[in-house]
């Protein structure tokens, strides 16, 4: 059952090259009450990633709708027509000469959508290889992008659960080189 074949009980699932957490159901019902909390925005998910350039204002919300890159098929873009309403709340951790750290909370869950929503206020997300600059002047192997935290309410008990992923290595000590720096 859960699921289906393809994913079996992958509820919120993150980007091939995203580190961090994902949630998986058990069971059937598991799976309809943690997949209901998603469509309903009522599961948290925080990101952290560093970006391109120094973001000015202490935090900001990217408002724009998602949908297949008219350009590139294999890729998403913000466009206006053939697309899903997308929300992603940011606020800036920590600021270096020409990278930004950023907390991302995401309102909806669109394919891609920090790494678009980031391109589309000219802050890529480092290492991107998609969405990204070709500059890579930290020799970065993957994206800077990893999905720290998951709550959510027990599909059975009600109980709110978080759970929290600590940075990976390489991105930990990319931040620690840049606060040294």
């Amino acid at each position: 059952g859960i699921n289906g074949v393809l994913r079996p009980g992958i509820v919120h699932r993150i980007d091939k090259d995203t580190s961090g957490i994902l949630v998986v159901a058990k069971n059937d019902i598991a799976h309809v009450g943690l997949a209901a909390q998603l469509k309903a925005h009522t599961m948290e998910r925080k990101y952290l990633a560093l970006v391109h350039g120094v973001v000015s204002e202490p935090s900001g919300t990217v408002d724009a709708p998602i949908g297949r890159d008219p350009s590139n098929r294999k890729r998403m873009a913000v466009v206006m027509q053939h697309s899903k309403p997308a929300v992603t709340h940011y606020t800036v951790l920590d600021r270096f000469s020409e990278v930004s750290f950023l907390e991302v909370r995401l309102e909806t869950g669109r394919t891609h959508q920090i790494r678009v929503h980031m391109l589309y206020v000219k802050h890529p997300v480092l290492g991107d290889p998609v969405y990204g600059s070709k500059r890579n002047p930290y020799g970065l192997q993957g994206q800077m992008l990893h999905a720290t935290h998951l709550g959510f309410e027990h599909p059975r008990s009600g109980t709110w659960m978080k759970f929290d992923a600590p940075l990976p290595k390489v991105f930990a000590a990319l931040v620690k080189k840049l606060r040294t720096h």
